[in-house]
């Protein structure tokens, strides 16, 4: 199966009219998809506006390439369950969100190998038929890495230096650096 999610916030008929556009000429009959509070009735795949949690964890586990908006929580789930994943961001030029925040998600995690980025709905199809050429892949961690919780809790600490190996403080001369230490200094002034 190939799960198609908008996020549940807002609609995204223009990848969701890609998407039955791209079954309608596979004559693909296995795609299910999730469009949100959407107007929009596809003539050629399965849909539903709304999932339950439970309902979208177990379709995300039983799909074999997920299609989604370049929302943090379709991709973080995808990336958890190692599943190929297709994103198209939505685009504040079309008014499908406020600035163009997904466009740079998807960049990132593209140029990262994640995901596959398809740019607007003419990329889609080719992007699409390479996915399904995919089998699962490596699994993120749903927790941060104990290392990374240790460093955490070492530099709230004051700790840096016991970490292995020792983290230097380094000097701090960027703005927001400063910013960062002056609200640092002041948790632990109010820890104290």
């Amino acid at each position: 199966m190939i799960f198609v999610t908008v996020g549940s916030q807002e609609p995204f008929d223009r990848l969701i009219r890609a998407v039955d556009e791209w079954a309608r000429l596979r004559a693909r009959c296995d795609v299910f998809a999730q469009i949100a509070s959407s107007e929009l009735r596809p003539q050629h795949i399965e849909f539903t506006q709304f999932l339950e949690p439970s309902e979208f964890k177990r379709i995300m586990q039983e799909t074999r390439v997920i299609v989604a908006h370049a929302g943090m929580g379709s991709i973080i789930s995808a990336l958890e369950l190692g599943k190929p994943m297709v994103v198209m961001p939505r685009r504040a030029s079309f008014r499908e969100t406020r600035n163009d925040h997904q466009v740079a998600t998807a960049e990132r995690f593209g140029t990262q190998g994640r995901i596959i980025v398809a740019n607007d709905e003419q990329d889609l199809p080719e992007k699409l038929d390479h996915a399904l050429t995919l089998g699962d892949g490596d699994r993120i961690q749903a927790q941060a890495s104990p290392r990374l919780i240790a460093t955490i809790r070492a530099f709230l600490d004051g700790n840096l230096s016991e970490l292995d190996p020792p983290i230097s403080r380094g000097k701090v001369e960027a703005p927001a650096a400063k910013s960062a230490a002056a609200s640092l200094a002041s948790f632990r002034a109010g820890k104290a």
